[in-house]
Order: structure tokens, then sequence, then C-alpha cells
């Protein structure tokens, strides 16, 4: 029977199809499977011929499994022989140069649809080469393509999608004020903005900090008759808790649960967050347990980002009991919650509890990556440990974890530290030997732990030798190499290193401030130094004690306690609306019992202080006072 079958086939001139095997040609070394004389002879139909199916199903499975070279060859021999092509096809190919990061080709195939294919390009097509332009972050030739097909030669009628795509671009660059331009142009298009519109645009202006629209956008949305999801809860939710505003934050929850839209877990993981980074970590601890008890299953996310606020505040204890309560809850840890803790028992100065933490991590069979291994490295260079250290790196490399250049930096500071600057200069070959590339991390390291150890000439080597690779020098560079030239009374040379690092957008700390005023006040040169602090004041660098000692030692040398010049720094820090800074300047006085005036304590208290809340406090102390008095009535004396 099979035999009778195949020979009707032939009989009637159908086409002698071979097996295609979809696999890659490099893997086998041959040329892909698409033979030239394949279906030559196939009958037509219309416009279609037999076949054609085929050819399509070959550009779905070659687009599928990535092979270009084949996907190509198709699109030639159909090209060859004028088959009719589908926009599908296109789409398929679209897809299979997403995925390959080949934005360029699809661009590419996308112009020749019509004219060497002719098949036009509807809005399906454009959407998808759109697509795969935005997934490979190329946001300007996005706007490029947009421009020339939708807005000049309008070769296709833009929809919902392709709004969508282009607000996307538009909220990614920056550019709100275009992004709400297409916003308002939808309508006229009859194109109604989804769900996905209202939260792109909504997230958008939260990165602008103009939260106040975003909401407005929410309610906007609801009169439209677009419902949100909690997917548009969590992106006002998120940038509330960025900017701090967690009471807000909180209406936008109870306006959530108004809407009956449930709370997910990234919700509760965006207010756990807001919660952390104002330093309110125990009502974070109760939003973890009201999350259970609202069977929303808290994640490594949840877990991680508590653990490390708990860190930032010195209660690594605590961190610990949470990450048991992680475990007794069925959640596995991850590396990153280990390093947090391993680093804040270093910063605590408790290394064996940080070491404790390391063997408890390794017991649980769970394999430290480089991020760990850098976390012990650092905290044994902390402890003045630097051998231990290099004994970690060694079982590192044998773990098959090849250490990275902030790895070695960290060792280098370690024996930099520790006086024993020939091991710190052996390290630093070894970052060129095993690394291959010396960062700028940890030229700025060498540079520093040269200074501090008296060797300004082998610095200033490395310095020239830094630029001339063409490394860009940080702060931590400049400020280095300006310490070392200023404490071996080179003073005007350090000031032109800091005029260089100005004009190459390097923007000092007060540190590189205070090691030059230091030098100039050493050297009489008062004058000088208050314009410089005058430049650091516009420059928005706020002076610290260090600062104002600095000026006081060189004012009392000429027999004036400074008390003057402090009330005017609280003044100029005042009007630069710095209120931390002017604070500080306070404190500072306080602690040299230097009295303010009542006019610069008026100044402070009335930033400090919002005029509410003083009202509050006062009405609530009445409250109280009055209330005891109820109760209490004071007797009367005869």
């Amino acid at each position: 029977m099979f035999t009778s079958i195949r020979e009707r086939l032939v009989s009637k001139r159908f086409l002698q199809i071979r097996y295609f095997s979809v696999i890659r040609p490099q893997e086998q070394g041959i040329e892909p499977p698409v033979h030239q004389d394949i279906f030559k002879s196939g009958q037509k139909f219309g416009s279609f011929r037999i076949g054609d199916l085929t050819f399509y199903s070959l550009i779905e499975n070659f687009a599928k499994v990535g092979d270009l070279l084949s996907l190509e060859k198709v699109f030639n021999q159909m090209k060859h022989e004028r088959r009719v092509f589908i926009e599908g096809n296109f789409i398929l190919a679209f897809k299979a140069y997403g995925k390959a990061k080949k934005a360029e080709k699809a661009l590419d195939l996308f112009d020749k649809m019509l004219v060497e294919y002719q098949c036009r390009p509807s809005v399906r097509s454009f959407n998808s080469v759109m697509n795969v332009v935005i997934h490979q972050g190329l946001f300007d030739k996005a706007l490029d393509l947009f421009s020339c097909v939708i807005i000049q030669e309008k070769r296709v009628s833009p929809n919902m999608l392709t709004y969508n795509l282009i607000i996307k671009v538009l909220c990614k660059l920056g550019r709100i004020e275009r992004a709400i331009e297409m916003f308002r142009e939808m309508p006229l298009k009859k194109c109604t903005p989804d769900v996905f519109t209202y939260c792109t645009l909504m997230d958008g202006l939260c990165k602008e900090d103009r939260l106040d629209e975003a909401v407005c956008l929410l309610d906007e949305m609801q009169v439209e008759g677009c419902f949100p999801t909690a997917a548009t809860f969590n992106v006002l939710i998120n940038g509330l808790c960025k900017k701090g505003d967690l009471a807000r934050a909180a209406k936008v929850v109870e306006n959530m649960f108004l809407k009956g839209c449930i709370p997910n877990e990234v919700t509760y993981n965006t207010l756990i967050h807001g919660l952390c980074l104002k330093g309110k970590l125990d009502k974070a601890i109760s939003l973890l347990d009201r999350m259970v008890s609202n069977k929303c299953i808290p994640n490594d996310v949840t877990y991680s980002t508590i653990i490390n606020g708990l860190v930032k505040q010195g209660r690594v204890v605590d961190g610990v009991s949470m990450l048991t309560s992680m475990e007794k809850r069925g959640h596995k840890t991850n590396q990153y919650i280990y390093s947090t803790l391993i680093n804040g028992f270093f910063r605590e100065g408790k290394p064996e509890l940080a070491l404790k933490i390391w063997l408890d991590m390794i017991s649980k069979g769970l394999k430290p990556n480089i991020v760990l291994y850098g976390t012990l490295v650092d905290g044994l260079c902390r402890e003045m440990k630097p051998d231990k250290a290099k004994d970690v790196i060694s079982e590192m490399e044998k773990m098959g974890c090849k250490p990275n250049a902030f790895v070695y930096s960290s060792l280098m500071k370690g024996y930099f530290n520790t006086g024993n600057t020939d091991k710190a200069l052996d390290v630093w070959k070894e970052v060129e030997l095993n690394v291959g590339v010396r960062n700028e991390v940890c030229y700025s390291v060498v540079i520093h732990g040269l200074c501090s150890n008296g060797k300004l000439k082998e610095a200033v080597t490395v310095w020239e030798n830094m630029l001339s690779k063409g490394y860009k020098p940080d702060v931590i560079a400049y400020t280095s190499i300006t310490h070392g030239l200023c404490n071996n009374g080179f003073v005007e040379e350090g000031l032109k290193l800091f005029n260089q690092m100005m004009s190459c957008g390097c923007k000092p700390d007060v540190v590189t401030y205070n090691i030059l005023l230091t030098a100039l006040c050493k050297n009489g040169c008062v004058s000088r130094a208050i314009d410089l602090l005058n430049c650091m004041l516009d420059n928005g660098c706020d002076p610290d004690m260090a600062t104002c000692n600095i000026f006081l030692k060189a004012l009392k040398e000429e027999g004036n306690d400074g008390s003057e010049f402090l009330e005017e720094l609280v003044i100029r820090l005042d009007k630069q609306k710095s209120v931390v800074g002017a604070c500080n300047i306070i404190v500072v006085m306080l602690q040299k019992y230097l009295v303010p005036k009542a006019s610069t304590w008026e100044i402070v208290i009335q930033q400090v202080c919002k005029p509410k809340k003083i009202r509050a406090a006062i009405d609530r102390c009445w409250n109280d006072v009055y209330v005891v008095e109820r109760r209490c009535p004071v007797p009367t004396i005869h």
C-alpha cells in the first residue's frame, strides 16, 4: 500500500519531499538542509502553490531553534521561487532575531518586507520589530523607527500596543512630557489606554518625582472605566515608599482594599522595603507577620530586605533570628543573606560570630560564591588579618571561584593597613597576572596605601600609570594623592590637582576639602582657606566637625574663639536649605561651650520643627495636664 500511494503522488507531479531535521548546521559541519531544487514543480492554487505550507513550517522550526542561517536561506529560496510570503513568516523571524539579540537584522528585514518580499507590513509586524529593538535597549532607534514609519511615512496605523511600546520608551529615556502627549493622543487615534498604559506612565511619573500627577492618573483611570490591578497600585506604593512618604503609601493600600484589590507579595515587599529605608524595622517585622496571617507567602526578597535593614541598624543578632525564622517556614537561604550577616558581624567587631555564620552556611551545603568570598576576605582584612584572607583566596581558587579585582583590592588594603607595603605590592602584581585587568578601585587602593605609608614618589608613578592606561581617577584616588602632596609640603601642587579634579567632573567630598583646608591653615593662609570653604559650600558640600576644628584652631591662634565664624556658617547653611548641616554646626558649638545667639537658635528650630507638629504636641501636652488635674486635684493649702 505504501508503494502505491507513493507512485500516485509522483504521477500527480506532487513534490518529492525530503525529510528535514531541524538541527543547527554548525554543529554537524554541513550545509543547512535546504536544497535548491526543493518544491520546484509545485501545483498552483490561486496565489499559493503546493509546498508553501512546508516552507512556512520550516520557517517556524528554524525560528524556534534559533538557526538563523537556515532561516535566511529559506527566505532567499522562497524569494527566488516567487513564493507567497505571509506576515506570520516575518513575525517569527523578528522573534528569532530578538532572541539572538540581532535587532539590526530585524530592522533590515522589516524594511525589505514590501519591496523585496511583496508582503505589506501591518501594525502586527511593526509592533513585533519595535519590541525586539526595545528589548535590546536601543531606545533611540525605537523612537526613530516610530517617527519614520508612523509619523512621517504613515505606513502603518498604530494600535494600543504601539502606543504602549512608545510610551514605555519615552519613560525609559526620561522624556515624560512627550510620553504624556502620546497618552493624550491615543483617544484621537481611537486607541483606548489599558492598564499597562496607565502603569507605564505612572511609573515614569514616579521616577521623575511627580507623584501627585501619578496619583491623579490613578483617579482618572477609574473614571475612564479602566480598573486598576495590584500592579497599578504597586507602582504608586513603590514610588511613595522610595520618597519616604509612608503615610501616603498606607492610604494607597487602603484605597486598594476599597477597590477590592488584594495586596500581593510585591505590595508587602515594597512596603517592608520602605519601612526598612526609614529605619522602622519593628513595623517592618509586624507587617511580615500580617503578611503571613493574610496568607500571602513571603519570599526571599522579603526576608533579605528585613535582614539587610536589621544589619544596617547594628542588629545583626536579630538578623540571625530572622534567618532562623525564615528556615523554619521552609524558605531556603541564599548567598546574599549570608553575605549581609557576615559583613554585619565584622563591622560590629565580632569576627568569631562572622566565622560561625560562615561555617553554618557551609554545613548546610550552600556553596560560597564570589560575593561571599569577597565579604570574608574584606572582613578578615578589617580585622588586620590579611594573611588569613590570603588563605581564603587560595581556598577560593581551589574551589574553582576566580577572585576578581575587588577581592584583590580588599587584600591589598589589608596589607597596607598593617604596614606591609611589600606584600601589598606583590598582590598588585598578582592582579595583573591572574585577573588581567586592573580597575579604578585597584589603582585607588594602591595610591591611597602608598601615600598613607609615606611613599609619595611610588604613588605618583602609579598615578601616572593609571592615567596612561586611560583610567579615570575617582574621588579616593584624587584625595589620596592630594593628601600625599600636602603632607610633603607641596600644597600648591595639591591645589592644582584639586582644580583638575573639579574640571574632570569628579566631585570632591568633605575629606578632600579638609585636607586642603588643613594645609592652607598650617601655612598661615587662612583667607585662602576661607575662599576654599566658600567654594565648598557653593558646591553643596556641608562642613563637618573636622572642618570646624580646622578653622577654630587657626582662629584661636589669632585670639578669636570662633563663635562668630560658626554663627555665620549656620546662617549660610540655612540660606542653602541645608538643615542637617546647620544643625551639625550648632552641635559643634555646644560641644565647644560656645552658646549660640537666640536668633541662631530660632533659625534652626524653625527649619527643623514643622508648625503643625508643634501645635499638635502642645495640644497633647495641655490635654495630658488637664486629665491629670481632673484625676488628681491640687490640694488647697490653708
